[in-house]
Formats: structure tokens, C-alpha cells, sequence
């Protein structure tokens, strides 16, 4: 993915502390959330009512890359955001371990070089390449089985120990920043081109992100006296994890560049996330509410949402205005950002005029 949210618990209160752990190692899985998060993503739109409404976008999860492959020039020292300075001298054999920055490798016309993915990323072209990650957790050893040349990660990326284990071996690993609002889409394609060599693809790639993510808001409905509020809830029904996203989930950047209000934000929730509360839900009192198609897809479609505390009674629950949009796109922050913005667009003003 902030990137990104992954697998979150929440449990009675009398287990209050393994909560918190739990949300604390989750944090390191969606965001980007594929982090954020970032998560495993769905094929499809979930079997739900009719009334969500279908993903805008009817292509294949592909990506697009840049249509001149680019030649790297290197070697290139670049910072990392854990405050290392990294020399990378080939780009012939890339391991992205989340699915944005997979995401970033293939769009700048490197996918060929790609070795290795993580279970976030899903798009089509990656589909064959082998998995190094054990339920979000990056194994060290699979990653250097692969005789990487480069590797790229962000802060979410974990274990601390294998990130560790693949630079005592001498491979130039290099850390980003969390991805968690549109802002961060354009830097975040600068460092990965300039790691890999290739710069002056990732200004194309960053000027063609700009230009559709700008495309899509100029297409958005005239703003009325006031933005529908969206409240995303990150759902994962096999764990019984339910949570209502904050300022810091991720989401409240796209929410409002779709042309909404982000509820968590508008409740004065604090931080990413917060166990979902019939309370909680009554305050946020959102007019439609955001969720992957997994997260859908695991409490039984808008049918089994609707039986989760306080989401009936909700207007966006009385009107089933429910946004659904593929786990592995949501939280990417990449060049996929435009499709997820005029997804959510599209869902939530589908009654416009």
C-alpha cells in the first residue's frame, strides 16, 4: 500500500493491550495504506446489493506503464528516509516490498527488472512473480534467495530484522516515507525514479499523474453548500476487526479531493483509526461510507455492513450509499491514484445531475 493499513484486531476490553499492539503492527501494513494499506487486494467488486454502485473503471487491474522503458543511469546516491545515505549501482534485478512501490516500478516502464512481489500487489503484470512476504511480514531470507540489486521499502515495511538482514548482506535497500494524502503522490514518484536511475521518466509519470488526478476534479459536480461526509471503515470480518478511519488513516485527502468531507475528520476522531462504536458512527453521522471490496466482501456485503453497530442508522446507511474500491488501489498514493479518485467520485455523486 500509506501506503498502509493491513489485518487490524480489536478485542474485549478486558485485552485492551493486545489491541493496541495489534494496532500498532497494522499500522505497518496498509499504509500507503497498502500500508495501508496497502492489504490484499479483491479481483472484483464485491456480491453486494445493487445499491453500491459498480467501480468506474471497467479494465482489467493492470498498470500502465510509461511507453518508453527507460535505461538507468547509474550509480546514484540517494537518501533514505531512515536517515541512510544508499549507492545504488544496478537496477537489473528490483524488489518493491509493498504494492505501491510495485506499483511505481512497473508505471516507470521497469517491471521487466521486478523480481519479487509482496501479497499487496496484485495488479495483473506482477501476477507471476513470486512472493517474498509471510502474511505482511517480509521474509529476509526470500528476498535474498532472489540475489536482489535493489530494494525499496517504506517505513511500514517490517519486520525491523529482516530489513536489517538484507542490508548486512550488501544489498542497497532504500526506505520512503508513508504515502498518505495526494500531496505525497508526485515526491514519492521523484525518489523511487531517482533510486532506480531514471528521473526523467518519473517527471513524465509524475506529469501525467497530475494532469489525470487534475482531469478528474475538473469533472467533479458543481460544490453544493455543503460535501457529503464520507466515514471509511476498515473492515476485516474473519478477525471481527471494525474500525472508523480518522485524519491519519489515509483517507480523508481523496475524500475531499472526490469532493466530500471526511467524517472521522469532521467528528474530531484523533489519529488513523478507532473502534467502530455505534457512538462513534452516530457522531461521524456520514452520508455514505467508504470500504474496500475485501473488507466488503468479508462482513457479507452492504447487507451484512449494515448489521455492524450503527451503520443502519446512519444516513448513509438509511440511503445504502456505499463506496466500495479495490483494497490493493485505495491507499496506493501512485499513478493509480486518478482511477481510485474518480471511483469514489463517481460512487459518491452518483445521484447528481
Amino acid at each position: 500500500m500509506t501506503r498502509t493499513l493491513r489485518d487490524r484486531t480489536r478485542t474485549a476490553p478486558a485485552v485492551l493491550l493486545a489491541v493496541l499492539g495489534l494496532l500498532l503492527a497494522v499500522l505497518g501494513l496498509l499504509l500507503g495504506a497498502a500500508a495501508c494499506s496497502t492489504g490484499e487486494a479483491a479481483p472484483g467488486t464485491p456480491a453486494a446489493s445493487a445499491s453500491a454502485s459498480a467501480s468506474a473503471t471497467a479494465d482489467p487491474d493492470r498498470i500502465e506503464a510509461l511507453p518508453d522503458a527507460p535505461a538507468p543511469r547509474l550509480p546514484v546516491t540517494v537518501p533514505s528516509a531512515d536517515g541512510r545515505q544508499v549507492t545504488v549501482t544496478s537496477a537489473d534485478r528490483i524488489i518493491p516490498l509493498n504494492g505501491s512501490l510495485a506499483e511505481l516500478v512497473f508505471s516507470l516502464g521497469l517491471g521487466d527488472r521486478a523480481v519479487a512481489r509482496d501479497v499487496s500487489t496484485t495488479f495483473e503484470q506482477a501476477a507471476k512473480l513470486p512472493v517474498i512476504t509471510q502474511a505482511h511480514e517480509v521474509s529476509a531470507e526470500g528476498v535474498l534467495s532472489l540475489h536482489p540489486t535493489v530494494v525499496l521499502a517504506d517505513r511500514s515495511t517490517g519486520p525491523a530484522e529482516a530489513v536489517d538482514q538484507i542490508r548486512a548482506a550488501g544489498v542497497p535497500l532504500i526506505v520512503l516515507d508513508d504515502a498518505k494524502k495526494l500531496d505525497d503522490v508526485g515526491p514519492r514518484i521523484d525518489r523511487v525514479a531517482a533510486a532506480l536511475g531514471v528521473p526523467e521518466a518519473g517527471a513524465r509519470l509524475k506529469e501525467r499523474t497530475q494532469r489525470q488526478i487534475a482531469d478528474v476534479q475538473a469533472q467533479l459536480p458543481a460544490a453544493g453548500a455543503t460535501r457529503p461526509k464520507v466515514a471509511f471503515l476498515y473492515l476485516r470480518g474473519s478477525a471481527s476487526v471494525f474500525l472508523l478511519g480518522g485524519p491519519d488513516s489515509g483517507a480523508p485527502s481523496l475524500i475531499e479531493a472526490a469532493g466530500g468531507e471526511d467524517a472521522g475528520t469532521a467528528a474530531h476522531l484523533t489519529g488513523d483509526f478507532t473502534p467502530l462504536t455505534s457512538e462513534a458512527l452516530v457522531k461521524a453521522a456520514p452520508d455514505a461510507i467508504l470500504v474496500m471490496n475485501k473488507g466488503l466482501e468479508s462482513v457479507g456485503g452492504v447487507d451484512g455492513l449494515l448489521e455492524l453497530p450503527g451503520v443502519a442508522q446512519t444516513p448513509a446507511g438509511l440511503d445504502r450509499r456505499i463506496i466500495a474500491v479495490d483494497d490493493g488501489r485505495l491507499l496506493s498514493y501512485g499513478p493509480r491514484t486518478p482511477e481510485v479518485l474518480r471511483d469514489i467520485a463517481t460512487q459518491l455523486h452518483r445521484d447528481a445531475e
